[in-house]
């Protein structure tokens, strides 16, 4: 009987650890891990316009759903995602595995304010308005011209839509991102 409760408590206590290392890291972080519908990642992949070739990143790529939907379902070459969670990254590289497409999918441990992006030709990224803001100068500085930014829920406020899903709530851009936010492409589509 001690035997068993012993065993029992080293199950809950295994399960607490798994559960904080997957919500509590990214939430020190100051970025809460909320999926995103596969509806959104389908459309929000669909205005980044990926190409075959393309290298996409997924900032806080959480368990790696959009860039297994870019590599299979979009014909990315290859995806690389940027999360602080080792259990969000060791969870991406499995699904990476089971889907036999890990040698397409990096997953890096890693902030994503001092990641090296320069080789991306697409970036994902669904975040709170906070850290979008903050993510601007990064993004400006290190993304090539021609280069794609969607992003879900927030806009960037300096920049100047290409696309708008009003529907979804989803943003796109092109590098450099032209002036103005999202007051200003609305003014010129009207």
């Amino acid at each position: 009987m001690i035997y068993f409760l012993q065993m029992v408590i080293l199950s809950v206590v295994i399960t607490l650890l798994l559960y904080l290392a997957w919500i509590g890291v990214p939430i020190l972080y100051g970025v809460p891990w909320v999926p995103t519908r596969k509806d959104r990642v389908r459309k929000a992949l669909e205005m980044a316009d990926i190409q075959p070739g393309d290298v996409v990143y997924d900032l806080g790529a959480g368990d790696g759903r959009v860039l297994l939907s870019a590599i299979q379902d979009f014909g990315a070459a290859r995806g690389v995602g940027i999360e602080i969670s080792p259990a969000h990254c060791a969870v991406g590289r499995i699904r990476a595995l089971l889907r036999g497409i890990k040698p397409k999918v990096q997953m890096r441990r890693e902030n994503f304010y001092r990641a090296d992006i320069r080789d991306a030709d697409v970036v994902f990224l669904y975040m709170t308005s906070g850290i979008v803001a903050r993510l601007q100068s990064h993004l400006e500085e290190q993304l090539k011209p021609g280069a794609r930014v969607v992003s879900i829920a927030f806009d960037f406020p300096d920049w100047q839509p290409t696309n708008f899903d009003d529907n979804l709530l989803i943003f796109s851009y092109e590098m450099p991102p032209q002036p103005g936010g999202l007051i200003a492409y609305l003014a010129k589509k009207a």
